[in-house]
Protein backbone atom coordinates (compact mmCIF):
# COMPACT_ATOMS: atom_id res chain seq x y z
CA UNK A 1 0.00 0.00 0.00
CA UNK A 2 1.42 3.01 -1.11
CA UNK A 3 2.29 5.87 1.60
CA UNK A 4 0.13 8.83 1.97
CA UNK A 5 1.67 11.68 0.48
CA UNK A 6 3.45 14.16 3.57
CA UNK A 7 1.25 16.87 4.08
CA UNK A 8 3.43 20.18 4.94
CA UNK A 9 1.98 21.60 8.43
CA UNK A 10 0.63 24.91 9.20
CA UNK A 11 2.84 27.67 10.10
CA UNK A 12 3.60 28.39 13.66
CA UNK A 13 1.45 31.50 14.62
CA UNK A 14 -0.01 32.23 17.99
CA UNK A 15 -2.73 34.65 19.06
CA UNK A 16 -1.52 38.10 17.86
CA UNK A 17 0.20 36.22 14.49
CA UNK A 18 -3.27 35.25 13.71
CA UNK A 19 -4.79 38.88 14.14
CA UNK A 20 -2.58 40.14 11.83
CA UNK A 21 -2.91 37.32 8.91
CA UNK A 22 -5.76 39.21 6.95
CA UNK A 23 -3.01 41.58 6.30
CA UNK A 24 0.27 39.79 6.20
CA UNK A 25 1.86 36.11 6.53
CA UNK A 26 3.07 36.50 10.40
CA UNK A 27 5.07 33.93 11.81
CA UNK A 28 5.52 33.20 15.71
CA UNK A 29 8.11 35.65 16.70
CA UNK A 30 7.56 38.15 13.93
CA UNK A 31 4.65 40.25 14.93
CA UNK A 32 6.67 42.27 17.82
CA UNK A 33 9.71 43.47 15.27
CA UNK A 34 7.09 44.19 12.17
CA UNK A 35 4.65 45.90 14.45
CA UNK A 36 7.21 48.03 15.49
CA UNK A 37 8.76 48.68 12.12
CA UNK A 38 5.06 49.22 11.09
CA UNK A 39 4.65 51.87 13.51
CA UNK A 40 7.84 53.68 12.69
CA UNK A 41 6.69 54.00 9.22
CA UNK A 42 2.90 55.49 9.88
CA UNK A 43 4.85 57.90 12.44
CA UNK A 44 7.50 59.05 9.43
CA UNK A 45 4.61 59.76 7.01
CA UNK A 46 2.13 60.96 9.16
CA UNK A 47 5.39 63.64 10.10
CA UNK A 48 5.90 64.36 6.65
CA UNK A 49 3.23 65.74 6.10
CA UNK A 50 3.08 67.68 8.99
CA UNK A 51 5.96 69.19 7.77
CA UNK A 52 4.81 69.51 3.86
CA UNK A 53 2.32 71.35 5.10
CA UNK A 54 4.70 74.32 6.65
CA UNK A 55 6.50 74.27 3.84
CA UNK A 56 3.35 75.34 2.17
CA UNK A 57 2.99 78.40 4.17
CA UNK A 58 6.65 79.33 3.96
CA UNK A 59 6.76 78.82 -0.07
CA UNK A 60 4.16 81.50 0.12
CA UNK A 61 6.19 83.79 1.43
CA UNK A 62 9.81 83.11 0.79
CA UNK A 63 9.84 82.86 -2.37
CA UNK A 64 6.47 81.85 -4.46
CA UNK A 65 5.32 78.85 -6.60
CA UNK A 66 7.49 79.27 -9.07
CA UNK A 67 10.40 77.63 -6.74
CA UNK A 68 8.87 74.10 -7.48
CA UNK A 69 10.00 74.65 -11.06
CA UNK A 70 13.45 74.36 -10.21
CA UNK A 71 12.93 72.37 -6.83
CA UNK A 72 13.85 69.24 -7.99
CA UNK A 73 16.92 69.91 -9.86
CA UNK A 74 18.57 71.71 -6.90
CA UNK A 75 17.68 68.35 -4.85
CA UNK A 76 19.14 66.19 -7.46
CA UNK A 77 22.95 68.35 -7.45
CA UNK A 78 22.41 68.53 -3.64
CA UNK A 79 22.18 64.67 -3.47
CA UNK A 80 24.97 64.09 -5.75
CA UNK A 81 27.13 65.38 -2.48
CA UNK A 82 25.10 63.87 0.25
CA UNK A 83 25.09 60.17 -1.12
CA UNK A 84 28.67 59.53 -1.17
CA UNK A 85 28.64 61.24 2.36
CA UNK A 86 25.98 58.59 3.68
CA UNK A 87 27.94 55.47 2.07
CA UNK A 88 31.18 56.95 3.39
CA UNK A 89 29.50 57.34 7.00
CA UNK A 90 27.67 53.74 6.67
CA UNK A 91 30.98 52.31 6.15
CA UNK A 92 32.62 53.53 9.39
CA UNK A 93 29.69 53.01 12.04
CA UNK A 94 27.15 50.49 13.01
CA UNK A 95 23.91 50.35 11.57
CA UNK A 96 21.98 51.75 14.96
CA UNK A 97 24.12 54.00 15.00
CA UNK A 98 24.15 55.24 11.44
CA UNK A 99 20.12 55.38 11.98
CA UNK A 100 20.42 57.51 15.40
CA UNK A 101 23.14 59.83 13.97
CA UNK A 102 21.73 60.38 10.85
CA UNK A 103 17.88 61.18 12.41
CA UNK A 104 19.78 63.47 15.01
CA UNK A 105 21.30 65.72 11.80
CA UNK A 106 17.81 65.76 10.18
CA UNK A 107 16.05 66.58 13.72
CA UNK A 108 18.44 69.49 14.17
CA UNK A 109 17.60 70.75 10.38
CA UNK A 110 14.02 70.79 11.86
CA UNK A 111 14.95 72.87 15.50
CA UNK A 112 17.02 74.83 13.03
CA UNK A 113 14.06 76.14 10.22
CA UNK A 114 11.98 76.77 13.15
CA UNK A 115 14.32 78.84 15.14
CA UNK A 116 14.51 80.84 11.71
CA UNK A 117 10.82 81.17 11.20
CA UNK A 118 10.63 82.20 14.79
CA UNK A 119 13.19 85.25 13.97
CA UNK A 120 11.49 85.51 10.86
CA UNK A 121 13.64 84.65 8.31
CA UNK A 122 12.38 83.93 4.99
CA UNK A 123 13.07 80.41 4.85
CA UNK A 124 11.00 78.99 2.04
CA UNK A 125 13.50 78.13 -0.64
CA UNK A 126 15.89 76.53 1.09
CA UNK A 127 13.24 74.35 3.44
CA UNK A 128 11.45 73.51 0.10
CA UNK A 129 14.79 71.99 -0.91
CA UNK A 130 15.58 70.83 2.36
CA UNK A 131 12.41 68.67 2.61
CA UNK A 132 12.70 66.97 -0.46
CA UNK A 133 15.72 65.57 0.29
CA UNK A 134 14.28 64.74 4.10
CA UNK A 135 11.86 63.19 2.00
CA UNK A 136 13.57 60.40 0.34
CA UNK A 137 16.73 59.65 2.74
CA UNK A 138 15.10 59.56 5.76
CA UNK A 139 12.72 56.97 4.21
CA UNK A 140 14.87 54.87 2.64
CA UNK A 141 16.91 54.84 5.77
CA UNK A 142 14.52 53.09 7.66
CA UNK A 143 13.64 50.67 4.73
CA UNK A 144 17.75 49.64 4.51
CA UNK A 145 16.86 48.63 7.98
CA UNK A 146 13.67 46.09 7.57
CA UNK A 147 15.53 44.52 4.32
CA UNK A 148 18.25 43.55 6.92
CA UNK A 149 16.94 42.65 9.96
CA UNK A 150 14.51 40.33 7.55
CA UNK A 151 15.52 37.19 5.13
CA UNK A 152 14.44 37.00 1.80
CA UNK A 153 11.43 35.09 2.40
CA UNK A 154 10.36 37.20 5.74
CA UNK A 155 10.79 40.36 3.97
CA UNK A 156 8.31 38.93 1.62
CA UNK A 157 5.91 37.89 4.22
CA UNK A 158 6.14 41.50 6.37
CA UNK A 159 6.69 44.18 4.06
CA UNK A 160 2.91 44.14 3.34
CA UNK A 161 2.69 44.68 6.92
CA UNK A 162 4.91 47.31 7.34
CA UNK A 163 3.58 48.71 4.19
CA UNK A 164 0.03 49.67 5.68
CA UNK A 165 2.30 52.26 8.14
CA UNK A 166 3.22 53.98 5.15
CA UNK A 167 -0.33 53.90 3.48
CA UNK A 168 -2.24 54.55 6.85
CA UNK A 169 0.22 57.58 7.76
CA UNK A 170 -0.17 58.92 4.84
CA UNK A 171 -4.10 58.69 4.67
CA UNK A 172 -4.41 60.44 7.80
CA UNK A 173 -1.83 62.84 7.34
CA UNK A 174 -3.22 64.30 4.67
CA UNK A 175 -6.15 64.33 6.64
CA UNK A 176 -5.26 65.87 9.20
CA UNK A 177 -3.29 68.49 7.47
CA UNK A 178 -5.44 71.12 7.56
CA UNK A 179 -6.35 70.91 10.92
CA UNK A 180 -3.46 70.85 12.15
CA UNK A 181 -1.86 73.70 10.28
CA UNK A 182 -4.88 75.80 11.83
CA UNK A 183 -4.56 74.83 15.36
CA UNK A 184 -0.54 74.43 15.72
CA UNK A 185 0.66 77.08 13.21
CA UNK A 186 3.85 75.80 11.12
CA UNK A 187 6.68 76.71 13.34
CA UNK A 188 4.60 73.73 16.02
CA UNK A 189 4.25 71.35 13.20
CA UNK A 190 7.87 71.19 12.53
CA UNK A 191 8.86 71.08 16.31
CA UNK A 192 6.29 68.11 16.35
CA UNK A 193 7.65 66.33 13.27
CA UNK A 194 10.90 66.58 15.08
CA UNK A 195 10.00 64.91 18.27
CA UNK A 196 8.29 62.33 15.89
CA UNK A 197 11.69 61.64 13.96
CA UNK A 198 13.31 61.06 17.33
CA UNK A 199 10.63 58.50 18.52
CA UNK A 200 11.50 56.78 15.33
CA UNK A 201 15.12 56.63 15.36
CA UNK A 202 14.58 55.21 19.30
CA UNK A 203 11.88 52.53 17.72
CA UNK A 204 14.55 51.60 15.12
CA UNK A 205 16.70 51.12 17.91
CA UNK A 206 14.67 48.61 19.37
CA UNK A 207 14.06 47.04 16.32
CA UNK A 208 17.94 46.53 15.91
CA UNK A 209 18.24 45.13 19.45
CA UNK A 210 15.23 42.25 18.46
CA UNK A 211 17.10 41.11 15.87
CA UNK A 212 20.39 40.56 17.17
CA UNK A 213 19.16 39.58 19.93
CA UNK A 214 17.39 36.56 18.03
CA UNK A 215 20.70 35.74 16.18
CA UNK A 216 23.86 33.45 17.20
CA UNK A 217 26.78 35.40 18.29
CA UNK A 218 28.38 35.50 15.12
CA UNK A 219 25.40 36.30 13.04
CA UNK A 220 24.80 39.44 15.75
CA UNK A 221 28.24 40.72 15.37
CA UNK A 222 28.17 40.71 11.33
CA UNK A 223 24.93 42.40 11.00
CA UNK A 224 25.59 44.98 13.13
CA UNK A 225 29.10 45.64 12.04
CA UNK A 226 30.29 49.04 9.22
CA UNK A 227 28.51 48.45 5.97
CA UNK A 228 31.36 46.72 4.21
CA UNK A 229 32.57 47.53 1.18
CA UNK A 230 34.86 50.82 -0.51
CA UNK A 231 32.12 51.92 -3.67
CA UNK A 232 29.65 54.38 -3.04
CA UNK A 233 26.38 54.25 -3.94
CA UNK A 234 26.66 55.29 -7.36
CA UNK A 235 29.83 52.62 -7.92
CA UNK A 236 27.44 49.86 -6.69
CA UNK A 237 24.61 51.00 -9.32
CA UNK A 238 27.03 51.01 -12.45
CA UNK A 239 29.10 47.63 -11.48
CA UNK A 240 25.99 45.73 -10.78
CA UNK A 241 23.24 45.03 -13.84
CA UNK A 242 20.77 43.95 -10.91
CA UNK A 243 21.24 47.04 -9.08
CA UNK A 244 21.40 49.48 -12.71
CA UNK A 245 17.87 47.82 -13.45
CA UNK A 246 16.40 48.92 -10.05
CA UNK A 247 17.60 52.38 -10.99
CA UNK A 248 16.51 52.25 -14.63
CA UNK A 249 12.93 50.87 -13.49
CA UNK A 250 12.82 54.09 -10.55
CA UNK A 251 13.86 56.75 -12.97
CA UNK A 252 11.66 55.68 -15.56
CA UNK A 253 8.81 55.23 -12.65
CA UNK A 254 9.11 58.18 -12.02
CA UNK A 255 9.23 60.30 -15.53
CA UNK A 256 6.12 58.85 -16.29
CA UNK A 257 3.93 59.38 -13.36
CA UNK A 258 5.08 63.07 -12.98
CA UNK A 259 3.93 63.40 -16.47
CA UNK A 260 0.66 61.45 -16.00
CA UNK A 261 0.38 63.88 -12.94
CA UNK A 262 0.56 66.79 -15.57
CA UNK A 263 -1.67 65.54 -17.76
CA UNK A 264 -3.75 64.69 -15.41
CA UNK A 265 -3.71 68.90 -13.96
CA UNK A 266 -3.78 70.20 -17.39
CA UNK A 267 -6.92 68.51 -18.52
CA UNK A 268 -8.43 69.48 -15.16
CA UNK A 269 -7.73 73.10 -15.92
CA UNK A 270 -9.67 72.07 -19.85
CA UNK A 271 -12.61 70.25 -18.51
CA UNK A 272 -12.63 73.20 -15.95
CA UNK A 273 -12.62 76.25 -18.66
CA UNK A 274 -15.03 74.17 -21.35
CA UNK A 275 -17.68 74.08 -18.63
CA UNK A 276 -17.22 77.55 -16.78
CA UNK A 277 -15.34 79.58 -19.48
CA UNK A 278 -12.14 81.58 -19.71
CA UNK A 279 -13.19 84.32 -18.59
CA UNK A 280 -12.13 86.37 -15.51
CA UNK A 281 -15.69 86.51 -14.10
CA UNK A 282 -15.66 82.50 -14.22
CA UNK A 283 -12.29 82.33 -12.34
CA UNK A 284 -13.91 82.09 -9.30
CA UNK A 285 -15.73 78.91 -10.88
CA UNK A 286 -12.81 77.16 -12.57
CA UNK A 287 -11.26 76.99 -9.20
CA UNK A 288 -13.61 75.76 -7.18
CA UNK A 289 -14.26 73.47 -9.87
CA UNK A 290 -10.05 72.33 -9.49
CA UNK A 291 -10.27 72.33 -6.16
CA UNK A 292 -13.35 70.27 -5.82
CA UNK A 293 -11.60 67.79 -8.28
CA UNK A 294 -8.41 67.13 -6.66
CA UNK A 295 -10.09 67.26 -2.95
CA UNK A 296 -11.61 63.73 -4.33
CA UNK A 297 -8.86 62.66 -6.43
CA UNK A 298 -6.41 62.70 -3.12
CA UNK A 299 -9.04 61.45 -1.05
CA UNK A 300 -9.81 58.16 -3.18
CA UNK A 301 -6.28 57.95 -3.99
CA UNK A 302 -4.98 57.35 -0.48
CA UNK A 303 -7.79 55.50 0.92
CA UNK A 304 -7.88 53.14 -1.87
CA UNK A 305 -4.28 52.73 -1.99
CA UNK A 306 -4.77 51.99 2.10
CA UNK A 307 -7.42 48.85 0.78
CA UNK A 308 -5.07 47.74 -1.21
CA UNK A 309 -2.39 47.71 1.14
CA UNK A 310 -4.18 45.94 3.56
CA UNK A 311 -6.23 43.43 1.82
CA UNK A 312 -4.22 42.71 -1.63
CA UNK A 313 -0.06 43.18 -2.00
CA UNK A 314 0.36 40.24 0.77
CA UNK A 315 -1.94 37.78 -1.30
CA UNK A 316 -0.30 39.44 -4.71
CA UNK A 317 3.44 38.46 -3.04
CA UNK A 318 2.17 35.13 -1.95
CA UNK A 319 0.61 33.68 -5.47
CA UNK A 320 2.54 35.67 -7.97
CA UNK A 321 5.99 36.75 -6.10
CA UNK A 322 8.13 39.71 -5.92
CA UNK A 323 8.89 39.56 -9.66
CA UNK A 324 5.47 39.17 -11.13
CA UNK A 325 3.98 42.33 -8.87
CA UNK A 326 6.10 44.58 -10.81
CA UNK A 327 4.02 44.18 -14.00
CA UNK A 328 0.95 45.18 -12.41
CA UNK A 329 1.31 48.86 -12.40
CA UNK A 330 3.25 49.44 -15.41
CA UNK A 331 0.56 47.75 -17.05
CA UNK A 332 -2.50 49.95 -15.02
CA UNK A 333 -0.15 53.11 -15.74
CA UNK A 334 -0.19 51.73 -19.52
CA UNK A 335 -4.31 50.63 -20.14
CA UNK A 336 -4.60 54.60 -18.77
CA UNK A 337 -2.80 56.22 -21.35
CA UNK A 338 -4.39 54.02 -23.85
CA UNK A 339 -7.28 55.15 -22.66
CA UNK A 340 -6.04 59.57 -23.31
CA UNK A 341 -5.31 58.81 -26.62
CA UNK A 342 -9.36 58.14 -27.05
CA UNK A 343 -10.10 61.87 -25.05
CA UNK A 344 -11.87 59.84 -22.59
CA UNK A 345 -14.47 61.36 -19.82
CA UNK A 346 -13.19 63.46 -16.83
CA UNK A 347 -14.29 60.63 -14.46
CA UNK A 348 -12.83 58.35 -16.68
CA UNK A 349 -9.37 60.40 -16.69
CA UNK A 350 -9.61 60.79 -13.05
CA UNK A 351 -10.31 56.77 -11.84
CA UNK A 352 -7.57 56.27 -14.28
CA UNK A 353 -5.19 58.20 -12.60
CA UNK A 354 -6.52 57.25 -9.02
CA UNK A 355 -6.02 53.82 -10.02
CA UNK A 356 -2.52 54.36 -11.10
CA UNK A 357 -1.77 56.32 -8.02
CA UNK A 358 -3.20 54.02 -5.70
CA UNK A 359 -1.16 50.86 -7.16
CA UNK A 360 2.24 53.04 -6.91
CA UNK A 361 1.89 54.19 -3.21
CA UNK A 362 0.76 50.27 -2.23
CA UNK A 363 1.77 47.63 -4.46
CA UNK A 364 4.12 49.67 -6.19
CA UNK A 365 5.77 51.15 -3.46
CA UNK A 366 5.87 47.44 -1.27
CA UNK A 367 7.40 45.46 -4.61
CA UNK A 368 10.25 48.14 -5.00
CA UNK A 369 11.25 47.41 -0.98
CA UNK A 370 11.27 43.94 -1.45
CA UNK A 371 13.19 44.29 -4.43
CA UNK A 372 16.58 44.95 -2.10
CA UNK A 373 16.16 41.81 -0.39
CA UNK A 374 18.43 39.55 -2.52
CA UNK A 375 21.07 42.39 -2.26
CA UNK A 376 24.10 42.58 0.15
CA UNK A 377 24.22 44.97 3.04
CA UNK A 378 26.25 47.46 1.20
CA UNK A 379 23.44 47.76 -1.47
CA UNK A 380 21.10 48.27 1.30
CA UNK A 381 22.68 51.07 2.77
CA UNK A 382 24.47 52.84 0.30
CA UNK A 383 22.72 51.62 -3.60
CA UNK A 384 19.11 51.82 -2.16
CA UNK A 385 20.26 55.25 -0.82
CA UNK A 386 21.33 56.50 -4.27
CA UNK A 387 18.18 55.17 -6.10
CA UNK A 388 15.74 56.19 -3.51
CA UNK A 389 16.91 59.73 -3.33
CA UNK A 390 18.85 61.17 -6.23
CA UNK A 391 17.08 58.50 -8.99
CA UNK A 392 13.64 59.68 -8.08
CA UNK A 393 14.45 63.39 -8.13
CA UNK A 394 16.85 62.66 -11.31
CA UNK A 395 12.95 61.33 -13.09
CA UNK A 396 11.32 64.68 -11.97
CA UNK A 397 14.39 66.57 -13.61
CA UNK A 398 13.57 64.46 -16.96
CA UNK A 399 9.88 64.93 -16.61
CA UNK A 400 10.51 68.52 -16.35
CA UNK A 401 12.51 68.71 -19.56
CA UNK A 402 9.70 66.32 -20.91
CA UNK A 403 7.03 68.67 -20.16
CA UNK A 404 8.79 71.56 -20.88
CA UNK A 405 9.90 70.37 -24.89
CA UNK A 406 6.85 69.10 -25.16
CA UNK A 407 5.26 72.85 -23.94
CA UNK A 408 7.15 74.22 -26.57
CA UNK A 409 6.22 71.85 -29.69
CA UNK A 410 2.61 72.59 -28.86
CA UNK A 411 2.04 68.71 -27.72
CA UNK A 412 -1.84 67.50 -27.48
CA UNK A 413 -2.86 65.64 -24.56
CA UNK A 414 -2.79 62.57 -26.88
CA UNK A 415 0.86 63.02 -27.70
CA UNK A 416 2.04 63.34 -24.52
CA UNK A 417 -0.02 60.33 -23.89
CA UNK A 418 2.29 58.64 -26.80
CA UNK A 419 5.50 59.63 -25.16
CA UNK A 420 4.19 58.27 -21.68
CA UNK A 421 3.41 54.86 -23.38
CA UNK A 422 7.07 54.76 -24.88
CA UNK A 423 8.50 55.33 -21.82
CA UNK A 424 6.20 52.62 -20.05
CA UNK A 425 7.59 50.40 -22.88
CA UNK A 426 10.50 50.59 -21.36
CA UNK A 427 9.68 50.58 -17.50
CA UNK A 428 7.95 47.28 -18.53
CA UNK A 429 11.90 45.75 -20.09
CA UNK A 430 13.24 46.88 -17.05
CA UNK A 431 10.76 44.78 -14.74
CA UNK A 432 10.96 42.04 -16.90
CA UNK A 433 14.75 42.04 -16.51
CA UNK A 434 14.63 42.15 -12.59
CA UNK A 435 11.92 39.47 -12.64
CA UNK A 436 14.27 37.28 -14.86
CA UNK A 437 16.97 37.99 -11.94
CA UNK A 438 14.83 37.22 -9.32
CA UNK A 439 13.36 34.08 -10.70
CA UNK A 440 16.67 32.40 -11.12
CA UNK A 441 17.89 33.40 -7.36
CA UNK A 442 14.05 32.21 -6.37
CA UNK A 443 12.34 29.50 -9.15
CA UNK A 444 9.15 29.62 -7.29
CA UNK A 445 7.72 31.99 -9.11
CA UNK A 446 8.21 31.79 -12.93
CA UNK A 447 9.45 34.23 -14.94
CA UNK A 448 7.60 36.00 -17.68
CA UNK A 449 8.67 38.07 -20.69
Amino acid sequence: MAAAPAVASPPDKGPLERLLSPLADVRRGEAPSALLLTLVMFLLLSSYYMLKTAREVFILSGGGAEVKSYASAGQALLLLLLVPAYGAFAARVRRSTLISCVSLFFTANILLFALAARAHFRIGVPYFLWLGIYNVMVVAQFWALANDVYTKDQGRRLFPLIGVGSSLGAWIGSVRAGTLIQAMGPIRLLIGGAAILLVCAGLARIVDVWATGNQSPAQAAAADAPVAGGRSGFGLLLSDRYLGSIALLTVLLNVVNSTGEYLFGRYVVETATAMHGAGEAAAAARGQFIGDAYSRFYSATNFIGLLLQMFAVSAIFRFLGVGRALFIHPLIAGAGYLMMLRAPSFEAMRWLKTADNAVDYSLGNTTRQALWLPTSREAKYKAKQAVDSFCVRAGDVLQAGVVYAGERAAFTLPVFAVVNLVLTGAWLAAASSLNRRLSRDDPAPKAIL
